[in-house]
């Protein structure tokens, strides 16, 4: 019986629960005849030649820093991840054409069912901390939900951009929730997070972090003790996972 393989493109993935997310899955559930691995490549350049080299593969996991990045190298994107620009799963169809490979981002689900609990009336505006992939996907579930939103970036190059220079009491009291999108706090760097004020949070913030690796960052360790709300990636990383499972599966 030959293998269906599925991986994870990304750079590094040290970090990453996602083979061990799926080996789990398929002993859990007796899911036989597939295989999940971790494809780390230093620059995106080299996908094709993992394709090439993967003849059995028929689905790939996008991760930091290439979501933006992988969207050239696909034939077609689903409706969602061409509205934002970022792709975080990938579908490989094998016809006799050849081969075709569509985009999709689950991280929209997976953030989403495990914001919307969370949520509160005086939760109208949110700050994203970085830019990149996943901030897309932070950005698009926000403004559906009815969020205003504003971006806190290192280099702000838009109106719609803030440094974290700028950011004082008002700011994070007046954009309660703050959800970081940068790998700020994974490990290994688990000492360090995003420069905010801390000690302005209240429980009134909601604080979320797309990491899930440590359980606990420093981000969400100091909101904590402030009284606000924190919530991990891990609950959005399965719930896209299973998003994933579902397309590579239909």
């Amino acid at each position: 019986m030959s293998i269906k393989k599925l991986g994870l493109i990304g750079y590094p993935l040290t970090h990453s629960f996602s083979a061990r997310y799926f080996a789990d899955k398929f002993e859990r559930e007796g899911i036989i005849g597939f295989s999940y691995g971790n494809f780390e490549i230093p620059k995106i350049e080299d996908f094709p030649e993992i394709l090439k080299n993967n003849p059995d593969v028929i689905g790939f996991n996008v991760t930091i820093p290439y979501k933006e990045q992988i969207i050239p190298y696909l034939d077609e994107l689903d409706e969602e991840a061409q509205e934002i620009g970022a792709v975080n799963t990938i579908k490989v169809l094998r016809t006799e054409s050849g081969i075709k490979l569509k985009g999709y981002n689950t991280d929209i689900y997976g953030f989403r069912e495990t914001l919307k609990p969370l949520l509160k009336m005086h939760h109208y505006k949110a700050l994203i901390l970085g830019t990149g992939g996943a901030a897309k996907a932070v950005e698009y579930v926000l403004r559906k939900i009815g969020l205003s939103v504003l971006y806190i970036s290192r280099n702000p190059k838009s109106e719609s951009e803030r440094s974290y220079e700028d950011l004082n009491q008002f700011a994070v009291q007046d954009f309660p929730v703050i959800v970081n999108s940068t790998p700020i706090g994974m490990h290994p760097q688990i000492d360090d997070c995003p420069s905010i004020p801390y000690e302005h949070l209240n429980s009134n913030n909601l604080l979320y972090d797309l990491i899930y690796n440590p359980d606990q960052t420093l981000f969400m360790k100091k909101g904590a003790e402030q009284g606000a709300i924190t919530q991990n990636g891990l609950g959005m990383l399965k719930l896209q996972a299973e998003k994933a499972w579902e397309i590579w599966n239909t």
